[in-house]
C-alpha cells in the first residue's frame, strides 16, 4: 500500500490585515500519498496558496500540524524568511545569500527534500542558467566538481545546454520556467510543490510544462503537488482537490489524466 508522505491535521491559517482578520485556512485535514500527481484548484482566496505554503514550509501553521514523510514540522527550529540578495556577481551573490539565510532545521528540511516551482520563476538575476541551477547545492556545501557534475546531468537531461551561460533576462518566460524547474529537481527530491506554474506563460508553452510534470512524476515516481486556478490544467493529475473558503470543498480521483495534446 502507497504511504502517505504528507499528512496534514486540522490545520489553519491566519493572517492581520489592517483590522481585520484574514482566515485563509479553516480546520483543514488532508494527505497526500508518495508518488501521487495532485491538483489543487480553487478561485482566487480559497487558500489552496496557503496550504502549498504551508506544506513547503514557507508558511507556518497558526494550529494544527503537518508530517511530512514522517517529520513533524512542528518540532523542527524554525528561523526568519531569507531576504533577497543583491547583484554582485556569483561568489558575491552566494555570500550575500549565505549571510542573510539563518539556518534552522526546516530551512534545511525545506532544501534537501522539497521543490519549488512559482509562477514568476523566482530566478536570480545575475547569475546564469548554471549558476541558478546550482545554488541549492552551493548552500548544501557540495564540492564544486560534484555540483558541475549534477548540473551538467540534469542540463544534458532537459537537452537545454544552450542556456547554460545565459542570465536570467536573455531567456523566454518558458526557458526561464525550465531553469527553475531544474534548479527545483537538482537535490532531487522527493516532492514538488508547484504554485501556478503556468500562469505567467501562453499556453503552448504551459503545456508543455505540464507535460513535463506528467513525464517526471510518471518516469521518476516524484511525487507533484500542483497549484492552479485553471480546471484544464489541474486535470492533467490523478487526483483533484477543490478548495473553497479556506477547506478542501471536493476531492476526486482523476482516472483518465490529460495527456500531451497533439497539434
Amino acid at each position: 500500500m502507497t504511504k502517505n508522505i504528507v499528512v496534514c491535521k486540522n490545520l489553519t491559517k491566519t493572517f492581520q490585515v489592517g483590522n481585520s482578520t484574514v482566515q485563509a485556512v479553516n480546520g483543514l485535514s488532508v494527505n497526500f500519498k508518495e508518488g501521487e500527481f495532485s491538483s489543487i484548484v480553487g478561485p482566487s482566496g480559497s487558500g489552496k496558496t496557503t496550504l502549498l505554503n504551508l506544506i513547503g514550509t514557507l508558511e507556518i501553521p497558526t494550529t494544527g500540524s503537518i508530517t511530512i514523510n514522517g517529520t513533524n514540522l512542528n518540532k523542527l527550529t524554525k528561523a526568519d524568511s531569507p531576504k533577497s540578495a543583491s547583484k554582485k556577481g556569483f561568489m558575491g551573490t552566494i555570500k550575500s545569500l549565505q549571510r542573510r539565510q539563518i539556518t534552522s532545521e526546516l530551512t534545511n528540511f525545506r532544501r534537501k527534500n522539497l521543490g519549488f516551482v512559482f509562477q514568476f520563476f523566482n530566478l536570480v538575476e545575475g547569475l546564469t542558467s548554471f549558476e541558478n541551477i546550482e545554488l541549492p547545492l552551493v548552500f548544501d556545501s557540495i564540492p564544486f566538481e560534484t555540483r558541475k557534475k549534477k548540473v551538467d546531468g540534469i542540463i544534458e537531461e532537459f537537452e537545454l545546454d544552450y542556456l547554460r551561460e545565459k542570465f536570467p533576462e536573455e531567456l523566454s518566460s518558458g526557458e526561464r520556467q525550465r531553469v527553475a524547474i531544474m534548479r527545483a529537481l537538482i537535490n532531487d527530491p522527493f516532492l514538488l510543490l508547484a504554485d501556478e506554474p503556468t500562469g505567467n506563460l501562453d499556453t503552448k508553452t504551459g503545456q508543455t510544462i505540464l507535460d513535463l510534470f506528467q513525464d517526471l512524476n510518471k518516469e521518476k515516481g516524484t511525487a507533484i503537488i500542483l497549484v492552479t486556478h485553471d480546471l484544464s490544467a489541474a486535470k492533467r493529475a490523478r487526483r483533484i482537490l477543490h478548495m473553497h473558503d479556506g477547506k478542501i470543498s471536493f476531492d476526486q480521483i482523476n482516472e483518465e489524466p490529460v495527456q500531451e495534446e497533439v497539434e
